[in-house]
């Protein structure tokens, strides 16, 4: 019997889940096809929507900076009510492990780099650390943790003009581990709370991680540890290391692999099976079938058999040049599924700027699409009347300048997954 869904969403990373979600929303049958894990493993776990709009910022309502954007950017395109009912949908999906939803304005979170990032969902575990919040701080490194330099973190926070006291420490982690072990490391043996040998004595593990904090808190009243306090306990972790040191404790979001961004992908994986979204993962779209104008199917490759996915509408949300959506060569810039139209100078001279820190096009590149999210073809016209997208995929932002990347990937992906979900 063939595979037939009302609604078949390619990319399983925020905007393809959001996708989802909107079109089971409509009482559609929608199934999920990804290849490779989500980004959502490299992502901070912030969520944000405009940090930064034509190089100014930090933007403080990103509503009110909206107005400012180019016609083709995505968000005018989708609109403001879509940024909202994205949102909408995240605060759904997260419950009270995110914060933020209480205003339009952004917070700001500290960053592993010491950065300030402008956000407007962020994890509890990082509520106690927003800059705006003006009592004093620590930040805690591991000298086994090369990663994160508690000391760096502390210095940039305290140059980039933050309202409270800041000082950073590295220490040693109770259980010693090899100088390139890797975080889940100590998550793992942070969730176990085993029992170790610490100055002489038998201690818990968490107890030893605030007796080793302690000497160095001095009058701090929050303490900030990279995120690796914990994974399936993390909140119980966090809540004994509050309740040893006698300080609001929490994560500064890091590097892969990050685990908000795992608690994230496993809180949105979660809401997809409440939804009944069927999920196909493991191996990669190569062909389409089309017909009149509209998709039939997809061709998914398995163990060298191509199996079809039928349906009657598709979203695009297979990440951009970063997730493999959008492909580059020396020949040009595609997109490699249905070799979609992407917009992109033919000289690769014109890719680039010579600046660092300049506008770069390529940061740019994507698929056309309408206020639908139908993807365009060089013409302006759809290229298939089914086929929709979102996310990174979708040409005319830089989400990493402007800090929106979370935001795009919300708003398209609900207007992709209600529209493909209203057609049926």
């Amino acid at each position: 019997m063939p595979i037939r869904e009302d609604v078949v969403v390619l990319g399983g990373g925020l905007a393809g889940s959001m996708a989802a979600l909107s079109a089971a929303e409509s009482g559609a049958s929608v199934r999920l096809v990804t290849y490779k894990k989500s980004t959502l493993r490299f992502a901070s776990g912030l969520i944000d929507v405009l940090g930064y709009a034509n190089g100014d910022g930090p933007v403080s309502n990103p509503y009110d900076a909206l107005s400012s954007l180019p016609d083709d950017h995505p968000y005018s395109l989708a609109g403001e009510q879509a940024i909202r009912d994205g949102l909408s949908l995240f605060d759904q999906v997260t419950g009270d492990s995110y914060r933020g939803s209480h205003t339009d304005a952004n917070a700001l979170v500290p960053t592993y780099g010491g950065t300030v990032k402008p956000t407007a969902r962020y994890p509890e575990a990082s509520a106690a650390g927003l800059a705006s919040d003006s009592r004093s701080m620590l930040v805690v490194g591991f000298r086994s943790l090369t990663d994160f330099d508690a000391r760096l973190v502390s210095d940039h926070l305290e140059a980039a003009g933050v309202p409270f006291d800041v000082h950073g420490a590295e220490l040693s982690f109770p259980k010693e581990y090899r100088a390139d072990a890797k975080v889940t490391r100590f998550a793992k043996a942070l969730d176990k709370n085993e029992d170790i040998r610490f100055a002489g004595r038998s201690v818990w593990m968490r107890e030893a991680v605030a007796e080793t904090v302690k000497p160095r808190l001095k009058d701090a009243e929050r303490v900030g540890f990279p995120s690796l306090l914990g994974d399936e306990h993390a909140d119980e972790v966090r809540a004994d290391l509050e309740s040893h040191l006698g300080a609001d404790v929490f994560e500064i979001p890091m590097g892969p692999p990050s685990f908000p961004g795992l608690r994230l992908e496993d809180r949105l994986f979660s809401a997809l099976d409440d939804a009944g979204v069927r999920i196909s993962s493991g191996n990669p779209v190569v062909d389409y079938e089309a017909e009149n104008g509209r998709l039939q199917a997809v061709y998914v490759d398995r163990k060298r058999a191509k199996i079809p996915y039928h349906a009657d509408e598709f979203v695009l949300a297979t990440g951009g040049l970063v997730g493999k959506g959008i492909d580059s060569s020396r020949e040009g810039v595609t997109e490699p599924i249905f070799d979609a139209h992407v917009p992109h100078s033919s000289d690769r001279y014109d890719w680039f700027d010579d600046d660092a820190f300049g506008e770069h096009p390529f940061a740019r590149f994507g698929v056309v699409v309408d206020d639908e999210m139908r993807v365009l073809d060089d013409t302006d016209e759809a290229q298939f009347a089914n086929l929709r997208a979102a996310g990174a995929v979708v040409g005319g932002a830089d989400g990493a300048a402007e800090k929106s990347s979370s935001g795009l990937s919300l708003a398209t992906g609900v207007v992709a997954g209600r529209n493909a979900g209203a057609s049926i």
